[in-house]
């Protein structure tokens, strides 16, 4: 774990302050407690595969593989299997076609793979719109709450006002998602969630949405992860317990969060298209 955190809060793409302020920092103080923390909120949601997010992705990478009957290999940004290792599997490949698995382009996410893949590959750079992905997405949906949360992955405001389309992306996103669900403004709400340190980051927050969704006494709220191909911490302890919590203990009704993409045939179907660029 704390050689994952290191790895991850090091990237200069991921926090954005200068080395000589943010280094002395993250290795004095947050590497010395937050990778406790960290291992705490793991041990809730850990199965007997292993982490969720590698367990899943894993399984999208075969059924991709069985799908498009192409060398598909997978890859982590911070652990293992490495990227390196993965395009090493691959170098025989005359063409190689890299897929970040972030629906929406962020700098600190898309652009920091394209820093380890250099620029001799194909790169997808986001399908947030892709037609295949939205179905996917309302497929989740089976039934209707009286609200539905979309929350998607937060990022330091600071980052959008610098020119970032994460956030225009994610909009984007749930608009495309609400057509197809028919959803009316006020059955939906947009908010964002996993808030690092102490700076102001896109709102609304996830947890204050949930919050006051239960005070006004909701009777079923439901969430979905649009900006979450698979199951992970952030899905399955953050909001399908926390957010929970927060929700019940506000007054709110009943409360579900949604699988992610995961395994989903239309899923799988959609990632088919849009790794092959249709």
């Amino acid at each position: 774990m704390r050689a994952y955190l290191a790895a991850f809060l090091a990237d200069p793409r991921v926090v954005e302050l200068p080395r000589w302020l943010w280094l002395p920092i993250l290795h004095g103080i947050v590497l010395r407690k937050r990778p406790a923390r960290s291992a705490q909120k793991y041990a809730k949601v850990w199965t007997p595969e292993g982490s969720p997010l590698a367990v899943h992705t894993r399984r999208q990478a075969e059924l991709l593989r069985q799908a498009t009957g192409l060398p598909v290999e997978y890859a982590m940004r911070y652990g293992e299997p490495t990227v390196a290792a993965g395009l090493a599997k691959l170098a025989s490949c005359t063409k190689i076609r890299v897929l970040p698995m972030y629906p929406q382009y962020a700098r600190s996410t898309t652009e920091s793979i394209r820093d380890v893949v250099g620029s001799k590959v194909d790169f997808v750079e986001q399908f947030y719109d892709h037609p295949g992905y939205i179905a996917a997405l309302a497929e989740l949906v089976q039934d209707r709450p009286d609200v539905l949360v979309m929350s998607f992955h937060g990022l330091p405001q600071r980052t959008v006002e610098r020119g970032d389309p994460y956030r225009d992306q994610c909009e984007r996103t749930a608009r495309l998602l609400a057509e197809a669900l028919r959803l009316k403004p006020g059955e939906y709400r947009v908010a964002f969630q996993s808030r690092f340190g102490v700076a102001r980051w896109l709102q609304p927050y996830t947890a204050e949405v949930l919050a006051q969704l239960g005070a006004v006494r909701t009777r079923r709220v439901d969430v979905i992860f649009p900006g979450f191909v698979a199951d992970c911490l952030e899905t399955l302890e953050e909001i399908a317990i926390e957010g929970k919590k927060i929700f019940l203990d506000a007054g709110g009704g009943e409360f579900r969060a949604l699988p992610c993409l995961n395994e989903s045939p239309r899923w799988i179907a959609a990632l088919k298209d849009i790794a092959l660029g249709r």
